[in-house]
């Protein structure tokens, strides 16, 4: 028999056996493609330099609203996240936008934008909200919103997340700081267009809060800050319980914005300045909302959602391999194995 027979038997042989290892994760990996979470994108629009406040479009697809902060004038751009250009400008009529903080989507279909910035750190005894439909069509376009005022119960507040539950309709605000500290409250169950709307302390947070949102099926509350975030279960009790899994979100110079992708699985994270960049996270775990846990349990996968990896999301359930990191390992064993045999078949030549 010649010598290389036996080695080139035994390589036919490692092939036979890891390739049908290799195939379900290859196959794994090619559904996790077409799944793939949203990429980044980057704001090419020159009119927004201080993008504070995201939402992603529940009507159109891949669009993001924003809008800048302070310094503009009263409008909210539609934003492609394919290609990160502006395709509809909305105006809002009859107001003088002063330091729009945030945006965020009600059940309804409306946009809701926050004017609850204080540079002043409470300095304003009022602050307002401006209500308008999401447009049908994504075309420049002039509106004239609804108009809420509002003040705290304890006082005047900075403020930059504004959230808008997506099943009940209620209205909350985080504070950005005070003391030291923040807080969440919440407007009245019906917000009235005559007078002022007095919001009420919810809980004391432990976190500088820079924008926050709900889930789209409203069991999950996301606070940001400059560098970190922190997710919350939201119980009936509308008292948020934070969950013990780490977000972490992407390093930016200035970490301003925050919103839920509509099928609830990855957050999208935004940040201020010329040319700034919008970033995804996948969720994971007990990161992920409820009909999202319960879809994927229905599916069989034990109600941890199709990205075991989490994407940077985070700390994984139990410290098991993911799907992707148990890919990668057989994989790499398997490279090592062949490339063992090829040299053993080498040498034996």
């Amino acid at each position: 028999m010649p010598p290389t027979t036996r080695p080139a038997a035994a390589l036919a042989a490692a092939t036979a056996v890891l390739a049908p290892l290799l195939l379900p994760f290859l196959a794994a990996g090619s559904a996790a493609a077409d799944d793939a979470e949203p990429g980044a994108f980057t704001i090419t629009d020159p009119r927004i330099v201080e993008s504070s406040g995201l939402q992603a479009s529940h009507a159109h697809p891949g669009i993001y609203w924003t809008h800048n902060d302070s310094d503009d004038a009263a409008n909210v751009y539609a934003v492609d996240g394919a290609t990160g250009e502006t395709v509809a400008t909305v105006a809002l009529s009859g107001v003088e936008a002063r330091d729009v903080e945030a945006i965020s989507l009600g059940p309804d279909g409306d946009l809701w934008a926050a004017d609850i910035g204080d540079n002043f750190d409470g300095g304003w005894s009022e602050v307002w909200l401006y209500r308008f439909p999401e447009p049908a069509e994504l075309a420049d376009t002039t509106v004239t919103p609804t108009v809420y005022t509002l003040t705290y119960a304890d006082g005047p507040r900075d403020a930059e997340a504004l959230m808008v539950h997506p099943v009940t309709g209620r209205v909350y605000i985080a504070s950005k700081k005070q003391d030291g500290g923040a807080a969440l409250y919440a407007g009245p169950e019906e917000l009235a267009t005559s007078g002022v709307n007095t919001f009420e302390p919810v809980t004391d947070l432990d976190l500088w809060v820079t924008d926050g949102a709900f889930s789209p099926d409203g069991t999950r509350l996301l606070l940001r800050g400059y560098f970190g975030a922190v997710m919350y279960r939201w119980p009936e009790t509308g008292v948020p319980e934070a969950i013990d899994q780490r977000v972490v979100p992407p390093l930016q110079a200035q970490g301003e914005s925050v919103t839920f992708t509509p099928d609830g699985r990855t957050l999208m994270f935004g940040s201020e300045g010329e040319a700034s960049a919008v970033e995804p996270v996948g969720l994971s775990g007990d990161l992920l909302p409820e009909t999202v846990r319960e879809e994927a349990a229905e599916g069989g996968d034990g109600g941890t959602g199709a990205r075991e990896d989490g994407g940077g999301g985070g700390d994984g359930d139990g410290g098991e391999l993911s799907l992707s990191t148990r890919a990668v390992v057989v994989a790499g064993v398997a490279v090592l194995a062949v490339v063992g045999l090829r040299r053993l078949v080498t040498r034996r030549r």
